[in-house]
């Protein structure tokens, strides 16, 4: 007959047995990585009129992001009255609280930009800029800010040429960027780079954690748009998904947002998906049926 003292010391070792056998179960079926983990925000873009004429406002979105079921608000640059000069703390602060106690990311800003221009002076100015807003975006605690090319006016350059200017002043815009705990991301824009190819070319060159890509892809004018996105999807920081898609000559044609998603979900993406709607029409609802239609496609 087992003694007490026995049978104690049986029983205090059975559940670290049975316990290790479960955690040797566990393991082998752990998955290696979570798979999809998307969060989803709004452009403020989409917005423009009613927040440039004073209908909206920042508080406004976000209301309807939290009310929608969204993670976050995207808060361009140049919605702010003060722009470009950066609003006071107190402004900021104030969006900052609103959007913890509505449990929204203030996910992304962005401002306007040209750095093809050959006018270093202006390039110049447009660093000043994006360093300033780099702070205001690291204050409200966004984790990446939207930057363009720009527009190229000159012929006389080379496209070669400019893109030294362009990787020039990307590499002293990231590394500031990570000073302040913010990525620069570039958003592909239909300006002046045109293709995938171009782009995953400009983000070696640069070769900085500190420089991503928004991935616009509603702005990559090709015959097969969704293959384009497919080749940028590695490389994608934050996607910007909008109702239309662009042919080779530009012509936008609705988007199939179920493609994009599942583009997405094959990328294993795990951070922010944002909609941006152009459309005429309640934009509200617009958003709605976007959001609602994505995510039927996971």
């Amino acid at each position: 007959m087992k003694t007490r003292r026995t049978f104690l010391k049986s029983m205090a070792l059975a559940p670290l047995a049975l316990s290790s056998n479960s955690l040797l179960a566990l393991s082998k079926n752990k998955p290696t990585s979570i798979k999809n983990r998307l969060q989803y925000s709004i452009n403020a873009y989409s917005f423009n009129a009613k927040l440039r004429s004073g209908e909206m406002t920042f508080f406004d979105m976000m209301d309807f992001c939290a009310e929608i079921g969204m993670d976050a608000v995207d808060i361009t640059g140049y919605y702010f009255s003060s722009y470009p000069q950066v609003p006071p703390n107190k402004e900021l602060f104030a969006l900052k609280k609103r959007a913890l106690d509505l449990g929204l990311d203030i996910a992304w800003t962005g401002v306007r930009n040209n750095f093809v221009t050959p006018d270093s002076s202006s390039r110049n100015s447009d660093k000043v800029l994006i360093k300033n807003w780099l702070e205001v975006s690291s204050k409200l605690g966004a984790t990446i800010m939207r930057i363009f090319t720009g527009r190229n006016k000159s012929d006389d350059f080379t496209k070669d040429e400019i893109k030294e200017w362009l990787v020039s002043d990307y590499k002293e815009c990231a590394a500031y960027g990570e000073e302040h705990g913010v990525i620069v991301g570039l958003q592909n824009h239909d300006e002046f780079l045109f293709t995938s190819d171009e782009i995953i070319d400009i983000i070696h060159r640069v070769n900085s954690e500190w420089f991503g890509l928004v991935l616009d892809c509603g702005s990559l004018p090709s015959d097969n748009p969704y293959e384009e996105m497919q080749k940028l999807a590695p490389y994608a920081n934050y996607w910007f998904v909008k109702e239309h898609v662009k042919t080779k000559d530009s012509t936008k044609v609705p988007a199939d947002l179920k493609r994009i998603a599942k583009i997405i979900q094959d990328s294993n993406f795990q951070g922010y998906v944002s909609f941006e709607s152009l459309q005429e029409g309640n934009t509200k609802d617009i958003i709605k049926d976007m959001f609602s239609t994505f995510k039927s496609a996971l």
